[in-house]
């Protein structure tokens, strides 16, 4: 069999690489395929992850990469996963550049990626002073004066979110918003002032938010910008392999990161919706100790 190997673990973020911290500790020969474009890669500083608070993007996939090195069972290779046939045992992954690996197992770590930002100039702000997430980055704005924009049942999630670090905060739905008269009730007893104006642009410089400008002429002055963003699969392989996802993509996981497809296993942010680097890398572990326990027991049947 051509160069069978044990796992193949698609995406080298946190997930798939504590995955493979995991794998290359076990003795399994491993390739990691991943082209490099992470989601987080437009942020300076990720946080909440014990020893890294703070660290760069960059920095950590580096110092993973560098510790994951002692194990030279792992592989690393820059590219991208555009098909895959077989069937548990013995997986066909064929790449953008044409090379081909067969695995016994497969580790979809693919993440999420955000869907194209229809608002004038928040792509500028974005991960310098513009953000998704209140635990990564609310500590750093504590008590400043924000802009959320999202609307509906997100937009009131966040509201409440986001008032654990700052009481200065209003709301932009970007157009007619979707509450319901008991959520504008809500609102208005909690004193958040709404927008329901398109924005017409974020004015910025050096990527930090100077002001939002709504089309009806009102500018709205802030430090900072919280926004639900509309996010996508990272890679549709593991839907196309027939793996059960939820409408938005997420892969369907057992808690050691087992789908629904005998041999494939899921981690990270496309198999949960926490999205958090801590949380990834956790369930990258898991997913590790399950392949490798499968493999195990596989191999100890095989002794009989």
């Amino acid at each position: 069999m051509e160069n069978l190997i044990d796992v193949a673990i698609i995406g080298g973020g946190p997930a798939g690489l504590n995955a493979a911290l995991i794998l290359g500790r076990a003795k399994k020969s491993v390739v990691v395929i991943d082209e490099g474009r992470p989601r987080n890669r437009v942020t300076r500083e990720s946080h909440g992850f014990l020893t890294r608070d703070g660290i760069n993007p960059s920095d950590f996939r580096k110092i993973a990469k560098e510790q994951i090195s002692a194990y030279p069972s792992v592989k690393f290779v820059k590219d991208i996963a555009v098909a895959i046939h077989g069937t548990d045992g013995y997986f066909r992954i064929m790449t953008a550049q044409g090379s081909s690996y067969w695995s016994k197992k497969l580790l979809f770590a693919v993440g999420m990626k955000d869907l194209p930002i229809d608002i004038k100039g928040l792509i500028d702000v974005y991960g310098k002073s513009a953000f998704v997430c209140p635990y990564c980055d609310g500590w750093e704005w504590r008590d400043q004066p924000l802009v959320l924009i999202g609307n509906g049942a997100r937009a009131m999630h966040m509201a409440k979110v986001i008032a654990g670090w700052t009481k200065r905060y209003l709301i932009c739905t970007n157009g007619p918003d979707d509450w319901t008269n008991e959520q504008r009730e809500e609102l208005k007893q909690h004193n958040i002032p709404t927008f329901v104006s398109p924005i017409d642009r974020i004015e910025s410089s050096d990527g930090m938010v100077q002001r939002v400008a709504l089309s009806d002429g009102t500018i709205i002055t802030c430090s900072a910008i919280f926004f639900a963003p509309t996010l996508t699969a990272g890679s549709d392989l593991p839907r196309a392999l027939g793996c059960n996802t939820t409408e938005a993509g997420t892969v369907i996981v057992d808690g050691f990161g087992k789908t629904s497809v005998p041999g494939i296993y899921s981690a990270g942010d496309v198999a949960s919706e926490m999205y958090q680097v801590i949380t990834a890398a956790s369930m990258g572990a898991l997913a590790g100790m399950g392949i490798n326990g499968e493999l195990l027991a596989e191999a100890w049947n095989d002794q009989i």
